[in-house]
């Protein structure tokens, strides 16, 4: 256990506590000040507008970095809202979330999977399921700072009924074995991938995961898109759309292709609508696009 994991845990807990002290209102204001006016500067901001070029290329330099800035700045404010998320209402107005298309939740369907993306505040996501009466596992990247992990996880255990489980091998199996005893799981399905297949997102090649799409064919479920709106400094709008259709062409493969096109095609309008809510951070794409300049 190494001095920097001990710092890196400690400022965690700082962070989250100043967080905690602040309220929703200050500390959601404080986070979103200091990334807007840091975020800009770091190096990983190369990737930012990097990725901002390749999915917005008729678009001007000023544009796509006011975009950059308005990400960070929902980043910033995300991560100050951790501690409020487990009490924050649903509302009709002012901090708290609403919901949209309700509607479009099958009647009485348990078993079910929702697939997402790190856009407007995604935490938040747990909160509507929990509201549809869904206990909803969710796969997460743990950090690799072990006692951070820890730090975040214990967080998030202390509000919604959420089992988490990290990705890897251990934490697929456990979110299959959540599945398959009838229960809902959450995806965040639009970050970089190593393995996976190539598909179209915003216009360019990305290497995609396929686990929603297996998942919904093998267990026959609905594969449902939704994602949450930051509408308001402190206000969120939680958008449920309708399931996907399940493609039938006999060839197991081609199906699961299709079916993750979709939700790349899903996921893609989602931030070409509302590019500043979205985590345009990391090397979503392949790595040769990143060395031009």
């Amino acid at each position: 256990m190494t001095l920097r994991w001990r710092l890196e845990a400690w400022g965690a807990r700082i962070a989250l506590a100043l967080a905690r002290r602040l309220g929703l209102r200050a500390g959601s204001a404080l986070g979103g000040a200091v990334t807007r006016a840091i975020g800009p500067w770091l190096g990983v901001s190369r990737v930012g507008r990097r990725n901002l070029a390749l999915a917005f290329p008729e678009r001007d330099p000023g544009w796509r970095e006011a975009v950059l800035k308005d990400a960070w700045e929902n980043l910033g404010r995300s991560m100050m809202e951790l501690p409020h998320l487990p009490g924050l209402p649903q509302t009709e107005s002012g901090p708290g979330w609403e919901l949209v298309g309700a509607g479009n939740m099958p009647p009485g369907a348990k078993q079910l999977v929702f697939f997402s993306a790190h856009i407007g505040n995604w935490e938040v996501l747990p909160l509507a399921a929990q509201a549809f009466g869904l206990t909803m596992g969710s796969l997460y990247r743990a950090p690799d700072n072990p006692l951070v992990d820890a730090v975040v996880r214990q967080m998030r255990e202390g509000g919604a009924e959420l089992p988490l489980f990290p990705k890897g091998s251990r934490g697929a199996r456990q979110a299959l074995k959540h599945l398959a005893g009838g229960q809902a799981l959450g995806l965040v399905v639009d970050q970089k991938l190593n393995e996976g297949i190539e598909l179209d997102f915003l216009g360019q090649r990305a290497m995609t995961a396929t686990a929603p799409a297996e998942l919904a064919l093998r267990f026959g479920c609905p594969l449902i898109p939704v994602h949450v709106q930051r509408i308001e400094k402190n206000r969120f709008r939680v958008v449920v759309e309708p399931p996907l259709a399940f493609p039938a062409t006999g060839d197991k493969a081609e199906d699961i292709r299709i079916l993750m096109q979709r939700v790349n095609d899903h996921i893609g309008a989602w931030i070409r609508d509302r590019p500043q809510d979205w985590l345009w951070l990391h090397r979503r794409f392949p790595r040769e696009l990143y060395r031009r300049k």
